[in-house]
């Protein structure tokens, strides 16, 4: 796993999915509860392989194989009990996976520049696979930032997501073009990572690897507005309107 992408990207992601919003806050008491899987999924194994790596210091692939444990159980779980994947652990099962198999690149220092964008590539290909089937990924990551922890906004994105609300067919565009969007940022972070591993010094792409993943960050981050925006609007309105007894 990248010492210079995963653990950074993905909280990042994570974080900067948030809308920035003038609305006063709701009550909080559930957004721990919407972030759990985040947590399990993203957090945990991150946690576990920097842990593994640099304070036990176990190799690389000892560590992304442990790390790797806790996704591959949920993975496994989700598929035999609720009949369904879980597609955040599905995802950084893949990277622990795309790792394991890259970790026999060494000695090559521009082939370990480029492994760091194989691994981002994994991350990208995932959202954007989610949402050609029809679950994007980023949605779980964006919808406490969105309800806020309120019981009514989160009763409304549920029925906005699941087609029962006259606003879903709108709701469920954006929430395609919200992971669209940060798949795409940082596919194109890959491949620039991965062409100016080839073609750019080695001196210059040690540091020029870290503004291409700051800039993929950033730029999903600004671009989401344009989907995250109108989510949070059909999102209250939906938790506004009055329902039949």
């Amino acid at each position: 796993m990248s010492q210079t992408l995963s653990a950074p990207a993905v909280t990042a992601i994570a974080v900067t999915a948030a809308p920035a919003t003038t609305a006063a806050p709701a009550p909080a008491a559930k957004a721990p509860n919407a972030l759990r899987p985040l947590v399990l999924d993203v957090a945990a194994p991150l946690a576990g392989y920097y842990l593994l790596h640099s304070a036990f210091g176990m190799s690389e692939f000892a560590a992304l194989a442990w790390s790797g444990a806790i996704p591959a159980v949920r993975t496994t779980v989700g598929l035999l009990r609720e009949r369904k994947l879980n597609l955040w652990a599905s995802m950084m099962l893949g990277v622990n996976v795309v790792g394991l198999a890259l970790t026999t690149v060494t000695g090559d220092a521009r082939l370990m520049l480029a492994k760091d964008g194989a691994l981002s590539a994994t991350i990208a290909l995932a959202i954007l696979g989610s949402v050609l089937l029809g679950r994007p990924l980023m949605s779980s990551a964006l919808m406490p930032f969105l309800t806020k922890g309120d019981r009514a906004r989160s009763d409304a994105w549920h029925r906005l997501a699941g087609g029962r609300a006259a606003g879903s067919r709108s709701f469920r565009r954006h929430e395609r073009l919200f992971s669209t969007i940060w798949g795409t940022a940082l596919l194109t972070e890959c491949v620039a990572r991965v062409v100016g591993a080839f073609t750019l010094p080695v001196s210059t792409m040690a540091w020029l690897s870290t503004v291409f993943l700051v800039g993929a960050i950033a730029a999903g981050a600004v671009l989401g507005q344009i989907a995250a925006d109108p989510m949070e609007k059909l999102v209250r309105a939906e938790a506004d309107r009055p329902t039949d007894c």
